[in-house]
C-alpha cells in the first residue's frame, strides 16, 4: 500500500462519526449494513450519513451495493489489512512476532 493511500484513509477516519461508521461496518463483517440502519445506530440524518459514506468510499475504506431500494455498505477488509500492514511493517525491527502483531487482522 502506498503512503498516500494510507494518509487518505487515516484522514477519512479522523472524524468521530466516520470512525463510528467504520467500526460498525468492521463489526458487521462482509455482509455490511443498510445505510438507514447505520444512521439509526449513530443517531444521524441521512444527509449527514451520505457525506460520511462518500468520504469513506473515496478513501477506499468502504464499498456499497444496491439491493432493491436499499444501499448496503461494508468495510473493505483488504484495504484495512493493507493499512495495518503498512503501519506495522517495521514494528520491532521488522519482527512482528516480537511485538505480538498478527499477520492479518481479519
Amino acid at each position: 500500500m502506498e503512503s498516500t493511500q494510507v494518509v487518505k484513509a487515516l484522514a477519512a477516519l479522523a472524524q468521530s462519526t466516520r470512525l463510528g461508521v467504520y467500526r460498525l461496518l468492521v463489526a458487521a463483517g462482509p455482509e455490511g449494513m443498510a445505510a438507514g440502519q447505520i444512521a439509526e445506530k449513530l443517531n444521524a440524518s441521512a444527509a449527514t450519513m451520505s457525506f460520511h459514506f462518500k468520504t469513506l468510499s473515496h478513501a477506499g475504506l468502504i464499498e456499497s451495493r444496491q439491493d432493491g431500494r436499499f444501499v448496503y455498505y461494508s468495510a473493505n477488509f483488504e484495504v484495512m489489512n493493507g493499512m495495518v500492514a503498512y503501519l506495522t511493517e517495521n514494528c520491532c525491527g521488522g519482527d512482528p512476532a516480537a511485538c505480538k502483531v498478527p499477520d492479518k487482522i481479519c
